[in-house]
This record gives structure tokens, C-alpha cells and sequence, in this order.
């Protein structure tokens, strides 16, 4: 029996719903999502094995022109997922035009099999659809488009199976127990920082950063520290609130998604700590995880 393996890079603007659809099509919570733009920072691979093949899915920021240094290695973590992908799930929605993704020339020139996927069409009528559909064909001839709603899961077989379709024949690359690169800790930092996006408005989510400092594991608890980073004193007392409430609420929330994700107990501590300027400093971004 043949088997199929291969990379599929999703990319796409921010907001278009890349990470709800890698989550759709993995079957885990792997990306964090919110309603926010530039949300994910990090390359994150979602493995999904069967039988005779395995899909690495791997989510990257959205593209986006550089304001800070941490941009700039966000920027990298896409142009890597080009370089290194079987297949590229570009991920549109249906206000975009061909004007908005200025890597569109090298996506046409390039050979690698390309899927656009139209997303959220749950929220226009069909004839729109159908009119967007012709207007990809047109700027994009080879490419596969495929119109889906990850949000409510629709088409997705149709999109899967154009995935398993263009996959080359290939060994697996993980073990078929392995749902993603990442490590636990990485899981439990973007947990916290997703409710931090959910609960704060204006430049809280983005002046935000989250280690894990400590990850105890036992039989039936997970005892876990974090240290929250931010910018300025001013932003620390924002996260904090009054009394303590709002990071009491973070807490109380990443700590409930943690136990799904996890499946144990966890104890949860939370520190904020002020890192001056660290989305401008590469040493500071290094220290955070952010190697391009």
C-alpha cells in the first residue's frame, strides 16, 4: 500500500480564519483564535495520520507589513512555510482581492500545488459565492478553489480531499500518535495569551507576551507558573485590575481550557512582569521563543 505524507501550509491575511480552520481540520485546538488581528505568532504544525497518510497542516501568522522587529520574524515564519510546503492552502474570505496578497506572484510562479480556500461563505448568499469562485479562477487558473465555512465545518471533506489528492507518496514524518510539534508548555503560554486577547481591547493583547517558567506534571494534577510580559508599568496595572480581577479572570479561564486541553487538574499562577520595548529587541524575542 502507498502512503502519502507531505506539508500543507496555510497562509493568508489577518482575520481570515486560518487557525479556525487548521483547528476544523486537525480536530484539536491547536491555534488559538479571537477576533483580533496578527492572534498567532508562531508556526504551529497540527498532525492529522491515517492509514495510508499523514497531513501536517502548519498555521503560520498572517501576512502583515512589518512595525516591529517581532513582525519581521513573524513575516519569516511564512516566507519558510513557502520554501518547505507540498501544498499551500491560501486562505481568503470573501471581501479579499487579488491587491491584497502581494506574495500572489510567487504563488503563481511557483510549482507547488496551490488550494484557495474562499472562507466564511455561511455569512453570504450563493450567488456572491459563486461570483467570487469566478473571479479566483480567473487570477489564479491553477489553482484548486474551494469555498468552505470552518467556523460551522462545511465542505470540509471536499477540501480534504483535495488536499489527500495533490499529497506526494511519502513515509510519515511523525509518529502517528503525535498531534503537533509543539511542546505542553508552548500549549499552555498561547491558552493564557488567547483569553488575554479575548478579554482586553486596544494595545493589551499586542504589547503581550507569555513564558511558562514552571510545568509540574503528576498522576491526576499539573502545577503551572507564567509570567506575563509587558512593555510598561502603565500596561501592568491594565492586566492586573482593579483588586486583581481581570487577571483573576484570565486565570479562572485559561485555567478551565487548560483542563479540557490537558485532561488533569491544573493549578495555575500568574506574574506580570514589565520587559521593556521586547517586540523591538531580538535578544528579548529570542528569550521568548521567536527564532526565525
Amino acid at each position: 500500500m502507498n502512503h502519502k505524507a507531505g506539508f500543507v501550509n496555510i497562509i493568508g491575511r489577518p482575520n481570515v480564519g486560518k487557525s479556525t480552520l487548521m483547528n476544523a481540520l486537525v480536530g484539536e485546538p491547536l491555534s488559538i483564535v479571537s477576533a483580533k488581528a496578527q492572534t498567532t505568532r508562531q508556526r504551529i504544525m497540527g498532525i492529522l495520520s491515517g492509514d495510508d497518510f499523514q497531513i501536517v497542516y502548519s498555521d503560520t501568522p498572517g501576512i502583515l507589513t512589518p512595525a516591529y522587529e517581532l513582525h519581521k520574524v513573524m513575516m519569516q515564519y511564512v516566507h519558510t512555510a513557502l520554501e518547505d510546503a507540498d501544498i499551500i492552502l491560501l486562505v481568503t474570505e470573501m471581501g479579499d482581492v487579488a491587491d491584497d496578497y502581494p506574495l500572489l506572484p510567487n504563488l503563481i510562479q511557483s510549482n507547488i500545488p496551490l488550494i484557495l480556500v474562499i472562507n466564511k461563505i455561511d455569512l453570504h448568499q450563493q450567488t456572491a459565492v459563486v461570483a467570487k469562485i469566478a473571479y479566483w479562477k480567473e487570477k489564479l487558473p491553477q489553482a484548486e478553489i474551494v469555498p468552505v465555512s470552518a467556523l460551522e465545518k462545511f465542505n470540509l471533506e471536499r477540501l480534504f480531499a483535495a488536499i489527500l489528492e495533490r499529497l506526494p507518496e511519502h513515509p510519515p514524518y511523525f509518529d502517528k500518535e503525535e498531534l503537533t510539534d509543539k511542546s505542553e508548555r508552548f500549549f499552555a503560554a498561547e491558552i493564557i495569551r488567547e483569553k488575554i486577547f479575548l478579554n482586553y481591547a486596544q494595545e493589551i493583547p499586542y504589547c503581550c507576551d507569555v513564558g511558562i517558567i514552571s510545568f509540574k506534571e503528576s498522576d491526576d494534577i499539573i502545577r503551572i507558573s507564567a509570567e506575563i510580559y509587558v512593555e510598561r508599568e502603565s500596561q501592568k496595572g491594565i492586566l492586573i485590575g482593579k483588586g486583581g480581577n481581570m487577571l483573576k479572570k484570565v486565570g479562572m479561564q485559561a485555567r478551565a481550557d487548560m483542563e479540557k486541553f490537558f485532561r488533569k487538574k491544573i493549578f495555575l499562577e500568574q506574574h506580570v512582569k514589565v520587559m521593556p520595548d521586547w517586540r523591538n529587541q531580538k535578544s528579548k524575542l529570542e528569550r521568548l521563543g521567536y527564532v526565525a
